[in-house]
């Protein structure tokens, strides 16, 4: 950990287009103004953009990485987000220019697997696509796609999704709404076969599809979160004291801002990638406190040790982690 903000790497990107793929949901093809090519990315890479109201998210790319002139992201209307997302659909016209840090890749496909099975949900679909496209064009992999979403109007990529190189790899499943209509997983989930499953969506998708492949190799199951925050629906974010051990330092985190954040106000910049819950890289020594743990990577064991910055939070009113 440093005790200076990092640089930002932010470059300006022309809106080449922008369209309705879905009800709240605006895809953006973004392109260098004079047409030069842009830095290489594979198959569920993300890149942050800052939003006209300056924050900056990151978002997954869904076209094919063998594109190299274009980055295409999907951005779902989050009215209760944290404003990233209302800024970018609501403001962001075609001809705009926005600054968009290079591709990375926290969520890429197992290159020795031959075999993959995508659960979607929602806006999840985006970094999938990008998957299934480069499966498609390269032949490297067999695959099959299972999207959930409530219905028709709010299913993003479906004209995409029906094309006939698609074909028999698709199962669109609608709840409406509705958890009695929700799609069984287990029968897709039970025997594990040797493939690798790639899950992106919501965060109960996410807990669903974890807790039905506890018998997987953990090594076969990947997960990506793809929303502005990751808390439970009905959680309730309280502000607490963070301890840091090693810099001898107590920092206020409060009720709207992640551990990350408040380090980042305070002047300390700790090891970061996909700030959802997903990766694993601001993976930290949990070494006082209780976490209230939201994350989509430690097992039981590790959650009474360890601690993910990007949007754990506290039960207790202190915790100390070895920063």
């Amino acid at each position: 950990m440093t005790k200076s903000p990092a640089a930002s790497d932010l470059k300006p990107l022309v809106v080449a287009a922008r369209y309705e793929i879905a009800d709240g949901i605006v895809s953006f093809d973004l392109r260098a103004r004079d047409g030069a090519a842009l830095a290489q990315f594979t198959a569920g890479a993300h890149v942050s953009v800052q939003a006209p109201n300056g924050s900056v998210r990151k978002y997954s790319l869904s076209n094919d990485p063998a594109e190299v002139d274009r980055y295409v992201i999907a951005v779902k209307r989050e009215a209760a987000g944290r404003g990233g997302s209302l800024s970018m659909v609501d403001e962001v016209k075609e001809d705009d220019e926005v600054r968009v840090g290079p591709p990375r890749n926290d969520f890429p496909l197992e290159p020795k697997a031959r075999e993959f099975l995508f659960i979607a949900g929602g806006i999840g679909i985006t970094p999938i696509l990008s998957m299934m496209r480069h499966l498609q064009t390269t032949d490297t992999g067999k695959f099959q796609l299972i999207y959930l979403t409530r219905s028709p109007a709010v299913t993003a990529f479906r004209a995409e999704l029906a094309a006939p190189e698609f074909r028999g790899r698709v199962q669109l499943h609608h709840d409406g709404g509705d958890a009695r209509q929700a799609l069984d997983l287990w029968p897709y989930l039970e025997h594990p076969k040797g493939r690798h499953i790639y899950c992106c969506g919501p965060a109960p998708l996410m807990a669903e599809v974890r807790d039905m492949t506890g018998h997987w190799s953990k090594t076969n199951v990947h997960f990506e979160s793809f929303a502005e925050g990751t808390a439970a629906a009905g959680a309730v974010n309280l502000p607490f004291k963070l301890r840091l051990a090693r810099a001898a330092a107590v920092l206020d985190v409060g009720a709207g801002e992640t551990i990350l954040e408040a380090l980042r106000r305070n002047g300390f910049d700790a090891p970061s990638s996909c700030e959802s819950g997903s990766c694993g890289t601001c993976r930290t020594k949990l070494l006082a406190g209780e976490a209230e743990h939201r994350d989509f990577v430690l097992d039981a064991a590790e959650r009474r040790r360890e601690i993910m910055l990007c949007v754990s939070r506290a039960k207790t009113a202190e915790l100390t982690v070895d920063l």
